[in-house]
């Protein structure tokens, strides 16, 4: 795979380029047809070996040709996960529309709808080919919030905004889990039609080639929500889960489901102090008890000294698996997160989790409304009744 993130500022050679294309083509109107059918061929074909200016020269281009639709690409793994550099070139090879890309630097797959607010975070160009990328030390959410201010990209708003693809389902309860969901959903929320996408990943059976199928078999989806935005007729309401099965190819079709109760079940692990991350979780085995000796001698000389100081002090304190002291002799524990599949009861063929495990390519409408059931509304007004006027 040719295309990288890379931390690159090329602008000013591009912006160069950019205007001389401009006045040129304002003499001759062929020239852009010519641009756009090379840019297709560069970006398809992958044989380019032109430095990397090229592509910012591109980049610039297509951020100014107004004839061109603009899509906007975020997700919840990162500017660098598989899914999105395939779906990016994807859509870069179709030459129909601008491309625009902007996604956390790292991984955010699970950081729901959260934003940053206090702090400062960090935009950085990133070369994605034919595309316009950046990433960005934030949330899927500041992704696309900051995309859509005006801020940073020259356009008003894009047609689309594509969140994905990511690895793993989103469906259920995962939803309010996901990175990928809150990308789309913080698109609906500024009034602009969003797509997220999922590949039901797993790791026994799953591949990396799996993305490029999953780009294949959702485009076409793709291409018609465009086309009924232009039209004027997409559900403005809501934004689209799509979720992909774990052999793309071998998908029966696309099936319009609801949002199940579905969810892993959470199994919180108690983690060893001298195996926390900082420390020895990721070495060898080897590496991982000798750092522990090491961490017995510091603290038994820790413990001496603090003895000798403290003469006073006649209880000892015992370390316990998953606990460590502090400087300050506070306890500081630590957990790990993980989730464990479990059997679902529900066997509702129209719910997402069950077409999904049934092969086919789940697409599931989730809405902003706050509208809750008949039933669920009178059980709260009986409840608040008798908890105001129950007992005068």
């Amino acid at each position: 795979m040719t295309t990288t993130s890379v931390k690159n500022n090329m602008l000013p050679p591009g912006l160069v380029n950019n205007l001389q294309e401009v006045l040129l083509s304002r003499k001759g109107g062929n020239n852009n047809n010519n641009n756009d059918e090379q840019q297709k061929d560069d970006s398809v074909g992958g044989d380019s070996t032109e430095p990397s200016t090229s592509t910012c020269n591109e980049n610039a281009a297509d951020e100014n040709d107004s004839s061109k639709l603009v899509v906007l690409v975020t997700n919840g793994e990162g500017i660098d996960s598989l899914g999105l550099v395939y779906l990016v070139q994807a859509l870069v090879s179709l030459g129909l529309y601008n491309v625009h890309v902007c996604a956390p630097q790292s991984d955010k797959s699970v950081s729901g709808h959260s934003v940053t607010v206090r702090e400062t975070i960090t935009v950085t160009p990133a070369e994605i080919d034919g595309a316009t990328a950046y990433e960005v030390s934030g949330t899927p959410a500041d992704c696309v919030s900051l995309a859509l201010s005006g801020a940073l990209f020259s356009w008003s708003k894009p047609l689309l905004v594509i969140s994905g693809i990511n690895r793993g389902s989103s469906c259920g309860h995962h939803m309010f889990h996901s990175g990928v969901a809150a990308g789309a959903r913080e698109a609906l929320i500024c009034g602009v039609p969003s797509l997220s996408i999922s590949l039901n990943w797993k790791r026994e059976e799953s591949q990396e080639s799996d993305f490029k199928d999953a780009v294949s078999v959702c485009l076409p989806l793709i291409n018609a929500a465009i086309r009924d935005i232009e039209k004027g007729v997409f559900p403005k309401s809501c934004f689209l889960s799509i979720e992909i099965p774990t052999s793309p190819s071998a998908n029966k079709g696309f099936k319009l489901t609801k949002q199940s109760m579905w969810r892993s079940a959470p199994s919180w692990q108690a983690v060893s102090a001298n195996r926390h991350p900082s420390a020895a979780h990721y070495m060898s085995n080897q590496q991982s008890l000798g750092l522990q000796l090491a961490q017995l001698s510091r603290d038994a000389s820790a413990a001496g000294a603090a003895r000798r100081l403290t003469t006073q002090r006649k209880n000892v304190e015992v370390e316990s698996v998953g606990a460590a002291k502090s400087d300050s002799n506070k306890v500081k524990k630590y957990f790990r997160l993980e989730f464990v599949d479990k059997e679902q009861e529900d066997m509702d063929e129209d719910l997402d989790f069950r077409a999904l495990d049934n092969g086919f390519i789940a697409v599931t409408p989730l809405s902003l409304s706050p509208q809750i059931e008949s039933d669920i509304q009178m059980a709260a007004s009986d409840f608040i009744s008798g908890a105001l006027y129950g007992e005068q």
